[in-house]
């Protein structure tokens, strides 16, 4: 039902959990495969949530029992790049720390959007 939806969509904002390495690495495995096969052109922005908690102390403790780490910001921009996002953004719904940047560069991703790369035609000379 949801790819259903995909062909009317001016961007896509992909969202995983700064606590969560399962939400990132879900972004790679399940998200951008399936956003990419049913809409390879639509710009995408990866955006990194719970920024208010990366850096408490609580959530940093329960991570460290589970022998993980929340996702830095390096580590989202690699990611970033290796899927071809036009952004990546980092924001917090409760402090409301880079939440609008998000919206306004969706709308900046259509309303401006970045030049593909088009493969040159040629012609072979035999």
């Amino acid at each position: 039902l949801r790819p259903l939806s995909y062909p009317q969509t001016d961007v896509f904002l992909m969202c995983f959990s700064l606590i969560s390495p399962a939400s990132f690495e879900n972004i790679r495995a399940k998200w951008y495969p399936e956003v990419n096969h049913h809409c390879p052109n639509a710009p995408t922005i990866l955006v990194g949530t719970k920024l208010d908690l990366r850096d408490d102390k609580d959530t940093i403790e329960k991570l460290k029992e589970k022998k993980l780490s929340p996702i830095t910001y390096p580590q989202g921009l690699a990611l970033a790049k290796e899927l071809g996002s036009v952004k990546y953004l980092e924001c917090s719904a409760l402090t409301q720390k880079g939440l609008k940047m998000v919206f306004d560069e969706a709308i900046r991703a259509v309303l401006c959007p970045k030049p593909t790369k088009k493969t040159k035609k040629g012609c072979v000379l035999l």
